[in-house]
């Protein structure tokens, strides 16, 4: 599974590795850190594209994130492409959620799936919000699922 920053950089070592190394970089400047992990996905033709982010919230400081994506040509519904984001998010905040206890560092995991039952998107929100709450993690839809609808909706478009 290949990670990059924003800036394009390839990340060399294991995410496990990589988000240790932020997150004690972090501790010794003196930020207090949050993350929150997001996916969204962006249907082009018979492609679908999808962005996972790991967001690392500085304590009134701003932000960064690392980034991976992947493409798949396999048909889905809306509901099972908003759960197979809400998947890929789940996967990765199970992976560094024993290190970020470690460190005392917050988790949210967010969901690309609006609270306004007029979208399409709605039909998934309970399911998601069952499945990422019953793992224990903290939930998060829109409007307030940034990870998902602003930073990897930003690597998909």
């Amino acid at each position: 599974m290949t990670w990059r920053k924003f800036s394009g950089e390839v990340i060399q070592t294991p995410i496990l590795e990589e988000v240790e190394a932020a997150i004690e970089r972090e501790t010794n400047l003196g930020n207090k850190l949050k993350v929150c992990i997001g996916t969204d996905s962006q249907v082009k033709g018979s492609v679908t594209d999808f962005a996972t982010v790991i967001v690392f919230i500085r304590e009134q400081r701003g932000a960064f994130m690392f980034i991976h994506q992947e493409r798949t040509s396999q048909k889905m519904s809306i509901k099972e492409r908003m759960l197979t984001e809400v998947q890929k998010s789940i996967d990765i905040a199970y992976k560094l959620c024993d290190l970020l206890d470690l460190y005392d560092v917050g988790l949210e995991v967010h969901a690309d799936i609006n609270t306004n039952p007029m979208f399409k998107s709605n039909q998934a929100l309970h399911e998601a919000m069952g499945y990422i709450m019953s793992m224990g993690f903290v939930f998060k839809a829109k409007p307030e699922a940034f990870a998902s609808s602003c930073c990897a909706n930003k690597m998909v478009q």
